[in-house]
């Protein structure tokens, strides 16, 4: 079997991994004329952890991220709502790590050049169109980068990796429209700053309309540590506003965001010399798609952020990513016939990621502040007067055990708030 993918980010260079071990060769086709280290942070879970594992990639993953071992909910007053355990500390096998986009997708990129060769990424190349027949399926893709012919490839199915604005999916749903955006304006960045309590610790503060996240990206060296940060602000009704043209990945004035960055408190750490420090911050509309009746049509189907772009609430958009192409690599190695495969990886993974973009577009486990703030919108003495542990527990192990992602002791019904605070720094 011969695989075509288009798209080298998070989603079609596992894909291409998986493959390589099951013996089924793939050639990878990027529109950007390089694979760079791009991008913010994010946050990788220990269920798509496991699946690196897997692939022999956790030695290379601790060189560039830190294990994450903490996670904190506070209101915009620094008051805490929710804390938890993470990872290895929340008992699972592997960690979650907190990462730069980049640097994943490097780890990512250089096991496939090493394991597939050199020449199983190329470049600089667009998908234009497909056309299919009984024997298998023709991509044509444009040069991208400098207008030259382009070229062709042939294979026996074509995986459309290509992201939010996959010109697969565009192809099968012509009249979908541009994604939806929920009136969130999404401000982030990244700079070497002081460490926040442990150096392995995440913070998100605010509540519905408004919150500040908080990571580190990279080990801490000399004191300083890369850190990750995240100002979102409901500006508009996304039911009746487009969503800001040409904003995607559009620098952002650090004036602009600093006003809303001083609504936020997080303990023991200075959020506003943080983004004041911040040499280039980014602006992104908050943006999904509806769920599709389908993804697969004949030998096209559609993996990551083509399939199931979500609002990024819960760390789990690359993730989902790395679960879709384990699940589809085992089902093409299981398959008799390519077509068989496809629709088996869409009946287990189309509805589950569908679950998981509806929870978003509901706040996800970050809903327990929003809930907070609701009930005592000037902050409160005590949370438990203002939400019961078993309620705040139901709602962050909630989406856990949904996402796929919750510890022994949610899936037991049991999670708990850490036994004892950490001492900052």
């Amino acid at each position: 079997m011969n695989v075509i993918i288009a798209g080298a980010g998070v989603g079609g260079l596992t894909t291409a991994l998986m493959l390589h071990r099951r013996g089924i060769r793939a050639t990878i086709y990027e529109q950007s004329p390089a694979v760079r280290e791009v991008g913010v942070g994010i946050n990788t879970l220990p269920h798509a952890i496991k699946e690196l594992a897997d692939l022999g990639l956790l030695a290379a993953l601790d060189v560039v991220a830190p294990r994450t071992r903490e996670l904190f909910y506070y209101n915009r007053y620094g008051q805490e709502v929710w804390s938890e355990p993470r990872g290895i500390d929340a008992g699972h096998d592997v960690p979650q790590f907190s990462i730069h986009r980049g640097r994943l997708q490097k780890v990512l990129y250089d096991a496939v050049i090493q394991r597939l060769g050199p020449g199983a990424v190329k470049t600089g190349l667009s998908l234009a169109g497909f056309i299919e027949n009984e024997g298998g399926i023709t991509a044509h893709f444009l040069d991208s980068a400098a207008g030259g012919p382009g070229l062709t490839a042939r294979g026996d199915i074509l995986i459309c990796a290509d992201g939010i604005h996959s010109a697969g999916r565009r192809r099968f749903y012509p009249n979908e429209g541009p994604p939806k955006w929920n009136g969130v304006l999404m401000w982030r960045g990244a700079t070497e700053f002081t460490p926040w309590r442990d150096g392995r610790s995440m913070a998100i503060g605010g509540g519905m309309g408004a919150k500040f996240v908080l990571y580190p990206i990279a080990h801490e060296a000399g004191g300083k540590q890369l850190m990750n940060w995240v100002v979102n602000i409901k500006m508009a009704d996304g039911e009746t506003s487009p969503p800001p043209k040409e904003s995607w990945s559009r620098p952002a004035q650090r004036s602009l965001v600093l006003p809303y960055a001083r609504r936020f408190k997080i303990p023991d750490y200075d959020v506003n010399a943080l983004v004041a420090a911040t040499e280039q911050a980014f602006e992104y509309p908050m943006c999904d798609r509806d769920p599709l009746p389908r993804w697969t049509h004949g030998r096209v189907t559609l993996l990551g952020d083509a399939a199931h772009p979500m609002y990024p609430v819960g760390s789990n958009g690359a993730s989902q990513a790395i679960l879709d192409a384990r699940c589809l690599a085992d089902a093409l190695q299981r398959a008799e016939h390519p077509h068989q495969a496809l629709h088996a990886y869409e009946a287990e993974r189309l509805p589950k990621t569908a679950e998981v973009v509806a929870l978003n577009r509901k706040g996800g486990p970050e809903r327990v502040i929003d809930e907070a703030e609701k009930r005592a919108p000037g902050g409160f003495d005590a949370i438990d007067k203002v939400m019961s542990r078993a309620e705040r527990a139901a709602i962050v192990g909630g989406y856990a055990g949904t996402a796929g992602f919750a510890s022994g002791e949610q899936r037991r019904g049991t999670p708990h708030l850490l036994s004892a605070p950490v001492a900052a720094q």
